[in-house]
């Protein structure tokens, strides 16, 4: 089996597990993503694998891009694949298996992007989600605006990018976020017992089934980073963001001025 740099794979029976391996935060970026997307899509080529567990080492699942060694987007100075980071995610949308995420810890920005990728999250009371990109003069990204709404209703979804504000793993329950809230302990061996029901159903039509449900959101996900990129572009030159950037370093509300 191939090894990765920054994540982990095991197949065990009919159950594929990827492990981000970026710990403690596993802040994403653009050969990360890539490297999920490759997986995936090897294992749409495989009958062998019918269901798989997104998880993550570490103290957090996701939490988000790195604004140090990396730009708001998540392309790092050097990265191998030269390509955009929404081009990589926009993949994973389109392959063909069920995913169950299992979200520990923080799953921040993009994070939340990626944990709403899979089809069922479960999570702990101790996780915390947020949506805080307008937090940081920033525009949401990682096809939230397309993703979230779906899942958790209009309203709802408006409510967490527009105060970014932070909901625990009970709260993302209550709002259909998360469809389980389990012991921390518990997390991940919940996500591979889910993971393992979905697998006994027959493998072609749980893929039918699956592609009829999500049909149109790979496309609309596409749209929505086009759109998200081209906001985020403007923006991240703005003194906003550059204030939103430093309060979350000095861990303080910013002062913004609407420049």
């Amino acid at each position: 089996m191939a090894s990765y740099e920054h994540i982990g794979i095991e197949q065990s029976g009919i159950i594929g597990t990827i492990e981000i391996r970026r710990g403690p935060n596993n802040f994403v970026d653009t050969d990360m993503v890539a490297e999920i997307a490759d997986v995936l899509e090897m294992w749409d080529r495989s009958p062998e694998v019918r269901a798989i567990v997104l998880c993550a080492e570490g103290k957090h699942f996701c939490a988000g891009a790195d604004f140090g060694s990396r730009g708001p987007d998540g392309v790092a100075r050097g990265t191998k694949r030269g390509r955009h980071l929404y081009k990589e995610a926009q993949r994973l949308w389109r392959t063909g298996k069920p995913i169950v995420a299992a979200v520990h810890g923080a799953a921040v920005g993009a994070g939340v992007g990626l944990a709403v990728m899979a089809d069922f999250r479960v999570t702990c009371p101790e996780a915390r989600f947020s949506v805080n990109f307008t937090r940081l003069g920033f525009h949401p990204g990682f096809g939230l605006t397309a993703t979230l709404p779906r899942l958790i209703g209009a309203q709802q979804a408006s409510l967490l990018m527009y105060t970014g504000r932070r909901i625990t793993g009970e709260q993302a329950l209550a709002i259909g976020l998360a469809d389980y809230c389990v012991p921390l302990s518990e997390v991940r061996h919940h996500a591979a017992e889910l993971a393992t029901e979905i697998a006994q159903s027959a493998p072609l039509a749980i893929v039918a089934t699956r592609e009829t449900l999500r049909r149109g959101l790979a496309d609309a996900v596409a749209a929505a980073t086009e759109r998200e990129y081209e906001e985020q572009d403007w923006l991240r030159n703005t003194e906003d963001f550059r204030e939103g950037v430093k309060a979350m370093a000095d861990r303080r509300l910013p002062n913004f001025k609407a420049q």
